[in-house]
Order: structure tokens, then C-alpha cells, then sequence
């Protein structure tokens, strides 16, 4: 439905600047567009490609299986239902070092098989049945994983970086006090949530 509205509003667009005898200024803006989309995905896949290897790298060295003991206490307070030692914790826990180092796309693949795992216990918890509804444990995941405390906003630097921006790091406080605030609003609307329904 997405990619629908954007092609008609791409058209409409077009339509408007050719009725409009702007065909030349279209043309220029769809060619300098196109130019600036491929040379941002470049630079964005070559900071995806570092912090997505540096995160692999913890993983193997067992920093991230001790950063996931160290994450213990959170884990059991925001999912004291999950089995103790169950490989989901140590999903949850990377999705949310990679949340906080501001590295969206090295927690996605984590966020999603911990989804696959929380969707399995709980199918086991029913029999073995999908219900088809989220679990409390799913939403609390979801709800941390959105709200997403970042210390380091890497994405938001990089772009900034590549619109020249004077001081692309000069966002960081804002960045964490906001995120700050939504993790903290995310956490306690978790645990009320868990306790009333």
C-alpha cells in the first residue's frame, strides 16, 4: 500500500511540474535524486558493513554473551515469564547493545529471531497452537525495541555527515535524553501492562 502512494505521488509530481512547463526542473531534480540516493546507500552500507561486523566480531569473542549476563537483571524485570537460560535472552539482550550503540541494522536481525523465539514459547505454552495474537512478552519486546535507548545515534550522524553538517555529532545529547525518555516511558508502560492484563 506503501509503494502505491509513493508511485502516485511521484507521478502526480511529475504531471504537476510538466503541466506546470517545469519539464526541465523535473528532469534535473529526478537525475540529481536518483545521484544523491545512490551515493547515500553507499556511504550508509559502508557504516552498516562496520558496525554490523563489529557486532558479529563481539559476538564471537563472548562479549555479547557477557553483556547479556550483565543484562540479566533488566531481562528477568521485563520478561519474568521467559525460561531462565533460553537462547532469547541473548537475542533480546544484542538487539538491545546494538539499540543503544544506535546500530538499527545490526539489531534487526537479532530483533527478528528473538521474535521467532518469543513466538515458539509462546506456541509452546498453548500446546503448540499459534494463537495469532502477541504475546506480553512479544509486546514488551517490541515496545523496547521502538522506544530504543541509543547512547551513539549512528544513522543520524552518518546522514548528517553526508549533508554537511558542521558538527554532525553535536545531536548526541538531544538524542539520549530523548531516548532516555522513551525507553523509560516504554519500560514502565511494560511493566503496568504486565501486571493489569
Amino acid at each position: 500500500m506503501l509503494n502505491f502512494l509513493w508511485g502516485i505521488l511521484i507521478l502526480l509530481g511529475i504531471m504537476v511540474g510538466i503541466i506546470n512547463g517545469q519539464s526541465i526542473e523535473v528532469n534535473t531534480a529526478l537525475l540529481d535524486g536518483a545521484k544523491e540516493a545512490v551515493s547515500l546507500c553507499i556511504t550508509m552500507l559502508g557504516i552498516m558493513a562496520f558496525w554490523t561486523g563489529l557486532m558479529e566480531i563481539a559476538k564471537q569473542a563472548g562479549i555479547i554473551s557477557y553483556l547479556t549476563q550483565k543484562l540479566k537483571g533488566i531481562l528477568n524485570l521485563l520478561f519474568p515469564d521467559l525460561p531462565k537460560e533460553h537462547i532469547v535472552k541473548e537475542y533480546i539482550a544484542s538487539n538491545m547493545i546494538a539499540n543503544v550503540l544506535g546500530l538499527g541494522w545490526a539489531a534487526t536481525p537479532m530483533g527478528l529471531k528473538a521474535m521467532k523465539e518469543l513466538a515458539a514459547i509462546d506456541r509452546e505454552r498453548h500446546g503448540g497452537t499459534a494463537t495469532g495474537i502477541a504475546s506480553v512478552d512479544m509486546c514488551t519486546f517490541l515496545i523496547i525495541n521502538i522506544s530504543s535507548l541509543q547512547i551513539i545515534p549512528v544513522n543520524v550522524i552518518a546522514y548528517r555527515s553526508q549533508y554537511g553538517s558542521v558538527n554532525p555529532s553535536a545531536i548526541i545529547g538531544m538524542a539520549l535524553l530523548a531516548t532516555i525518555c522513551s525507553t523509560a516511558a516504554g519500560i514502565l508502560f511494560s511493566i503496568f501492562a504486565r501486571k493489569h492484563f
